[in-house]
């Protein structure tokens, strides 16, 4: 699960049109929150251990709260400084070091993609790292023994796919509506099992990761300018929406 930053608290300047993220609060990304809500209920059905694992700031000890809330079992957490701006080669290369150091599991589900920056990478890599299977964009999920029935969203069809474990899943938002924690449960979260972990728990060199070795480099990062017309349509309620409908099929809006 990725913590990202909270897209409706962003706000933009006037001067640059830059978003503005420092001092902004930090959660996990919708998507995550489905592919938790299937694990969680692959568990409930089937039995087995949800493990959340994630990389992320500081906050990420309380953003990962939320998870064992909603039915994680224990969660494992990689939080150095020197991670800082990793793009998506060392973001998986660390989850791969981490999930080897847990050893032990069937399904890895992840999202489709990240809230912030939907590269949609992170799943196909880890894979490819750990040397599993992978089925990506699953929207419905069946699992039967070691045998695990998918339905892909491949745009303008649906595709079956089966395999065994283990294996990758990326999910997408249609594949459930994740739940929200009760009160009882959040309290009981922070007594679950919570590891954090450094780059040097996991063997990884610190100069590997981050910022200075990425190999995207963001030269700009600038919101679209939008303007209003200010256009107050006069008249009774007919009237004016008649003239509203007209204007917008003018500017293409509208069919």
């Amino acid at each position: 699960m990725k913590q990202v930053i909270d897209l409706q608290q962003i706000r933009i300047k006037k001067d640059t049109h830059e978003p503005v993220l420092e001092g902004l609060p930090v959660l996990f990304g919708d998507f995550d929150k489905n592919a938790l809500e299937e694990a969680v209920r692959i568990k409930e059905k089937h039995g087995g251990k949800v493990t959340v694992l994630s990389v992320g700031s500081s906050k990420l000890r309380e953003t990962v709260l939320e998870a064992l809330a909603i039915g994680a079992d224990e969660a494992y957490v990689v939080i150095d400084i020197a991670c800082e701006g990793s793009d998506t080669i060392a973001s998986a290369t660390t989850l791969a070091a981490a999930v080897r150091k847990i050893a032990s599991y069937d399904l890895i589900l992840v999202g489709e993609g990240s809230t912030d920056n939907y590269s949609s990478q992170i799943g196909s890599r880890l894979a490819e790292l750990l040397g599993i299977p992978q089925v990506t964009y699953v929207r419905e999920l069946t699992v039967d023994g070691e045998t695990v029935t998918a339905v892909r969203d491949i745009e303008n069809t649906l595709e079956v796919v089966k395999a065994g474990i283990p294996m990758l899943i990326s999910v997408t938002s249609e594949i459930n509506k994740p739940r929200r924690a009760a009160l009882a449960q959040i309290l009981r979260a922070s007594r679950k099992p919570l590891t954090v972990w450094a780059l040097k728990d996991l063997g990884i060199d610190p100069n590997t990761v981050g910022r200075a070795a990425s190999n995207i480099q963001v030269v700009s990062n600038l919101a679209p300018e939008q303007e209003r017309k200010k256009v107050i349509y006069d008249g009774d309620l007919d009237e004016a929406t008649g003239k509203l409908v007209d204007a917008l099929r003018k500017e293409g809006a509208l069919p």
